[in-house]
């Protein structure tokens, strides 16, 4: 039995209940304490982490939103346009030891050409003589090893691209997995950094619990 004040007792009657993980009620005074004192944790560091997590949300709308204002202002008063391809952009500090960058990141699908692709890609390999492109294969293999998330392996996809092979069915593969690519929007990141001294290597100033 304990005396912690909990957020989410039903009160039947004379009696205090918890529902529990199946729905039951359960009355209060049969759960353990060390149950009662796991839960009470539990709900204050995520009361906290959800206040956290909408600090993080409003600075980082607040920092677009001056990087906008910085922009238009740059813009109206001198005809300077700040930003390069896409909208990337990186803000610098005077002294070169703080710099702030924009990024926009391409959002892509894979259309059904990509399974084209696959089938010419596995009849060129087999074609070719056993052995003379193990390093391919394995690259092959990895690309189209899908991902806990369900999806290829995209940065390895890229590199499969870049393969330089004069045969034709090869080019048709390669084709088909350029064919197969579908922009379908684009995401904006702000990363931070810093660094003591103008000639030492920038520091990320990350946002990201596991990093820090």
């Amino acid at each position: 039995m304990t005396d912690l004040a909990h957020p989410n007792i039903i009160t039947v009657g004379e009696t205090d209940y918890l529902r529990d993980a199946k729905g039951n009620l359960v009355p209060i005074a049969t759960v353990k304490t060390a149950d009662l004192l796991m839960d009470e944790l539990v709900r204050k560091v995520l009361d906290r982490a959800r206040e956290q997590s909408a600090q993080i949300a409003a600075f980082k709308a607040s920092t677009f939103e001056q990087v906008g204002s910085l922009q238009a202002l740059l813009a109206q008063q001198y005809g300077a346009s700040v930003g390069g391809a896409k909208g990337n952009l990186t803000l610098l500090s005077f002294d070169g030891c703080q710099k702030i960058q924009v990024q926009v990141a391409d959002l892509i699908e894979f259309g059904p050409e990509l399974q084209t692709a696959k089938a010419i890609i596995d009849e060129c390999l087999t074609r070719w003589s056993a052995g003379s492109q193990v390093e391919l294969q394995a690259l092959v293999n990895r690309v189209f090893s899908v991902e806990k998330q369900g999806q290829i392996n995209r940065a390895e996809l890229f590199m499969l691209l870049r393969v330089e092979i004069q045969d034709e069915q090869w080019k048709s593969a390669m084709d088909a997995i350029r064919d197969s690519i579908r922009p379908v929007g684009s995401r904006t990141y702000v990363r931070f950094y810093e660094r003591p001294a103008p000639d030492a290597a920038w520091r990320a100033v990350s946002l990201d619990m596991a990093a820090v």
